[in-house]
């Protein structure tokens, strides 16, 4: 079991930087892979970024590669993503999930834990 809680949305305006926080309580965060995915209004809950269980393989959709940067810290039971440059479209709900596989996926489905979301909007 984990449970995962989110933090660090807010408003920011475009070009701006956001770093977001996925704290983790269980016995198993160490093992899992971790992902964050995003939803805004009327869209499809869509996948950000994944690293695996240790770190040692990170992976970002399209979107987002160049600007947004996923790291864990398994010490801290912790989970970052830090979000550079950020653009309008980048407005959303933002989860924090873990995976069963310790390698982790791009489908939300195959993620078994959820955090509650912290909103990130960005502005013109």
């Amino acid at each position: 079991q984990v449970t995962l809680v989110e933090s660090g949305g807010g408003l920011v305006q475009a070009g701006g930087s956001l770093r977001l926080s996925c704290a983790a309580s269980g016995r198993t965060f160490s093992s899992n892979a971790m992902g964050w995915f995003r939803q805004s209004p009327g869209k499809e809950r869509e996948f950000v970024a994944r690293i695996t269980f240790n770190g040692d393989n990170t992976y970002y959709a399209d979107s987002v590669k160049g600007r947004f940067v996923i790291s864990r810290d398994n010490a801290k039971n912790t989970v970052y993503l830090q979000m550079n440059n950020l653009k309008p479209d980048d407005t959303a709900l933002y989860y924090c999930a873990a995976h069963l596989n310790p390698l982790g996926s791009n489908g939300a489905a195959g993620y078994n834990y959820w955090g509650q979301g912290t909103p990130v909007t960005v502005s013109s």
